[in-house]
């Protein structure tokens, strides 16, 4: 039977093989319609734990990339979704190696993408929300603009019974149709790790492109808490924080400039600032900061 829809699972991957084989497993354990045709590429970035190798063995049918343990998540993300372009799928999946799909995950994305296609939102992103496996806690999804004078102030999206629209994403669970991509292409190189999703979201958005936060929570996922190795660590110094903070898993000044400058305005400047201000205000008393207000 020739497949009606073709959708391209793309993941990265450094040294976390159990999560990552339970995230294809869930993956390649959808309820999917005879005529959809699923393929995963996976990223592994240089993994010493023989990720990539348990792969190979568990899942043959995983087309496999290699890293050099420099791309972290949006380099890996990039790298894969790049690969992927080139057959021209109808759609594009964004997995994260800890998420683990719910059953009907996929039909439910899928039948969400294509009846905004029928309602004329045809450059629709369906963006699915995850939730901690233990406390059922929303955890990551789609982001909602909430300030008057901040254009990078979000909320995520509680999901309902109804798709509803949003402003940007976290890239843990999203399915893109080739029409988003035709016209946003890739994500950025301007980012290493964090930042390079919601990017991708606020172009998405400059391009008439809509995205929609999908009925229901799609998959488990649950946050890294704050520990050592964490610049939000609220019994971090100053001078430790402002060390991870420029560590590829941070929060670098370089890459926010790029975020800010590009989807604010003429306030940029004070907007690029106020997070590494608030940093500094909130580890003289000792409390911990986020970016997203």
């Amino acid at each position: 039977m020739k497949p009606h829809s073709t959708i391209a699972t793309i993941i990265t991957c450094h040294n976390r093989k159990q999560k990552t084989l339970a995230s294809l497993a869930a993956l390649f354990n959808q309820v999917l319609p005879a005529d959809v045709l699923l393929v995963a590429y996976l990223v592994d970035d240089a993994s010493t734990d023989g990720t990539a190798e348990a792969v190979q063995e568990t899942y043959p049918q995983v087309k496999l990339l290699r890293g050099d343990g420099n791309l972290f998540w949006n380099g890996g993300m990039r790298q894969g979704f790049a690969e992927a372009i080139k057959q021209n799928y109808d759609y594009y999946l964004w997995l994260n190696d800890d998420t683990v799909l719910e059953q009907e995950a996929l039909n439910t994305m899928l039948a969400t993408s294509r009846c905004l296609a029928e309602q004329g939102n045809t450059r629709a992103i369906a963006v699915g929300s995850t939730r901690d496996s233990e406390t059922g806690a929303l955890t990551y999804g789609g982001w909602l603009r909430t300030s008057w004078w901040h254009p990078l102030h979000f909320r995520l999206v509680e999901p309902s019974e109804e798709a509803q629209p949003c402003h940007t994403m976290n890239g843990n669970c999203v399915l893109i149709p080739r029409a988003v991509v035709e016209v946003v292409g890739n994500l950025d190189p301007a980012f290493i790790h964090s930042m390079g999703d919601i990017d991708y979201g606020l172009r998405a958005v400059q391009q008439n492109c809509t995205l929609w936060v999908v009925p229901g929570y799609v998959a488990t996922c649950s946050t890294n808490p704050p520990d050592g190795n964490c610049w939000e660590d609220p019994n971090m110094s100053l001078v430790d924080r402002f060390k991870k903070v420029l560590q590829p898993k941070g929060f670098g000044p370089k890459e926010s400039k790029v975020l800010v400058q590009r989807h604010t305005n003429i306030l940029w400047p004070i907007y690029w600032l106020l997070p590494y201000l608030r940093l500094i205000l909130i580890s003289l008393r000792g409390g911990s900061v986020g970016y997203r207000g």
